[in-house]
């Protein structure tokens, strides 16, 4: 099993960037795919970011295309997410989630594909 525990974020002005951070503990990192996922209240978890273990593969949600960027570091058990241009549409709270796979290029974007989450971090972009 894997522990995750998101930070960094916080409260932004339109146009602005901000970067939040999940680090993870438990088991070894490097071969879990990770994903990032966003929650606006009553409104569903919505997918964001996917990255493969071995961080050579990524996707992201077309909102965020071209503005955000996934990336890992293995030899720190961290995962980030650069967010840029930020909207006030992006306020939400965001989620990391991990999972094992055996393939170091498999990428996963459903909520239900994800066992392990963090707690969440805010993000709240104001214009």
């Amino acid at each position: 099993q894997v522990q995750l525990v998101e930070s960094g974020g916080g409260l932004v002005q339109a146009g602005g960037s901000l970067r939040v951070s999940c680090a993870a503990s438990g088991r070894t990192f490097s071969r879990y795919a990770m994903g990032w996922f966003r929650q606006a209240p009553g409104k569903e978890r919505d997918f964001v970011a996917a990255i493969s273990w071995s961080g050579g593969n990524t996707h992201y949600a077309d909102s965020v295309k071209g503005r955000f960027t996934i990336s890992r570091d293995n030899a720190e058990d961290t995962v980030y997410l650069q967010m840029n241009s930020l909207k006030p549409e992006d306020t939400a709270v965001y989620y990391c989630a991990a999972r094992s796979t055996t393939g170091n290029t498999y990428i996963y974007t459903g909520v239900a594909d994800y066992p392990y989450w963090g707690q969440g971090t805010q993000v709240t972009v104001s214009s």
